[in-house]
């Protein structure tokens, strides 16, 4: 948290995903054989224990306050909105909110493809099951990857490639959609299971760089309420992207039964990724502002030592 350290935050960033993509992968591979073996309602009574688990665990968590409070909550409440607007206000804090905000609110396709896999292919309950199993350990790959190979480097070379390279990877869905995988050999569940897999792995290694960057933008005094305002800002991004794709399927007339424009869906929203790549440059910007506090704390540090 008091790191600007890039791979500081990564490695932390890298631990919590991790450990959420670990209990993804246990809960995918029981929630299947678990429902074979037991009522809906005993499978319920699990899901509803396991929060209240949690819930004690949080009372064992020790932790110390930074500040005795004196002054009153309304007062506290107060002191944190003018701190949090001063933050926000920055140049630095919320041009790349706003890069944060346009990467997630370009348009999916996600909703048409999940009707084309379930109506068209006709790919079962069970199936999805195990393409959640296959999900939940490219995450875990995914966080492996940044972790080991991706976390020193520079937030905005992480985003753009993984954007140039999101667009001829999802546009991989033409194959499955015009059904020349099968002129390829390639069974549709395998196809469907090997390209959700891979997009999944690069989902994750465009997700763990804005995480980092959320946390570093982040100034001491209001980390929380920054991080959950940006991390509101990357949700809201999402729900105007759903919304634009949404209205995308409506315009080009995509139904649960209508396919007939699925693939030039597909294709607007491939491309649309890229729209938000000349901004990219509000990351840099700060960057560098980061690498030159570092060079100085390093200088200073070197003066002292001497």
């Amino acid at each position: 948290r008091d790191s600007q350290n890039q791979a500081v935050s990564g490695g932390l960033q890298s631990l919590c995903w991790g450990s959420n993509a670990i209990g993804g992968i246990i809960s995918a591979y029981f929630s299947g054989s678990l429902l074979e073996k037991m009522t809906a309602r005993n499978i319920f009574l699990i899901t509803s224990i396991l929060p209240m688990m949690i819930a004690g665990v949080a009372l064992l968590v020790k932790e110390k306050p930074i500040t005795v409070m004196t002054s009153s909550f309304t007062t506290q409440i107060s002191e944190q909105a003018v701190l949090l607007w001063n933050a926000v206000k920055r140049k630095s804090v919320w041009l790349p909110a706003l890069f944060i905000f346009l990467w997630q609110a370009t348009p999916t396709s996600e909703s048409a493809f999940f009707y084309f896999l379930t109506n068209e292919i006709k790919v079962q309950p069970e199936f999805l099951g195990r393409i959640r199993l296959g999900s939940g350990i490219a995450s875990l790959v995914g966080v492996w990857v940044f972790q080991t190979f991706l976390k020193d480097v520079r937030i905005s070379s992480i985003m753009f490639w993984i954007s140039i390279l999101s667009v001829p990877l999802g546009l991989t869905q033409l194959l499955l959609i015009f059904h020349w995988n099968r002129q390829l050999g390639i069974p549709d569940e395998i196809f469907t299971f090997g390209d959700d897999v891979i997009l999944t792995v690069l989902g994750q290694l465009a997700f763990m760089p804005l995480l980092v960057l959320a946390a570093r933008l982040c100034p001491p005094g209001i980390e929380g309420s920054l991080f959950a305002l940006l991390m509101s800002i990357y949700n809201a991004g999402n729900l105007v992207g759903s919304e634009l794709g949404a209205l995308l399927t409506k315009a080009l007339k995509v139904t649960d039964t209508n396919f007939e424009n699925l693939a030039m869906l597909v294709v607007l929203c491939n491309l649309s990724s890229l729209l938000p790549l000349p901004f990219i440059k509000w990351i840099e910007e700060d960057e560098d502002n980061v690498a030159r506090e570092e060079e100085k704390r390093r200088t200073r540090w070197w003066n002292k030592s001497k």
